[in-house]
């Protein structure tokens, strides 16, 4: 069993495999974690794919983050405050949203007025975690 070779998941064609760097699996690119051992997936060795912005940014989401429905955790005053409070939970690995804050009379496409900041319940104590410490700071 020691040359056992890694199992190999089907990739169509024009798709580069990802591969866990614990077992070296090979897996397809609409996977995010090992089945057999739970690590995130790399691409393979000599791949250099372009990611999109958006592709980046869910790489950094914490899977245990994500669970549950959205809870207010925050309140900022303008789009650009939200966007910063979003940018130290993405840090954190855990997923938010910005929305306009009841009550505000700004039009939606303004940058300026309240925005409420939104993350999934089981990452709501770790978000309150992580904005008090930059608040200590």
């Amino acid at each position: 069993m020691a040359n056992e070779e890694p199992a190999r998941a089907s990739v169509g064609e024009g798709e580069q495999p990802l591969i866990c760097p614990g077992c070296e699996r090979e897996h397809p690119p609409s996977e995010r974690f090992c089945v057999a051992c739970g690590m995130p997936l790399v691409h393979a060795p000599g791949v250099e794919l372009l990611a999109s912005e958006r592709q980046q940014q869910a790489r950094k989401i914490k899977p245990q983050y994500s669970e549950g429905s959205l809870v207010k955790i925050a309140g900022a005053q303008n789009g650009a405050e939200a966007e910063m409070i979003q940018g130290l939970l993405l840090e954190e690995g855990i997923p938010s949203m910005q929305r306009r804050a009841r009550g505000a009379d700004v039009p939606d496409f303004l940058v300026a007025g309240r925005r409420d900041i939104l993350v999934p319940e089981s990452g709501a104590e770790a978000a309150r975690e992580a904005l008090a410490w930059e608040e200590r700071s």
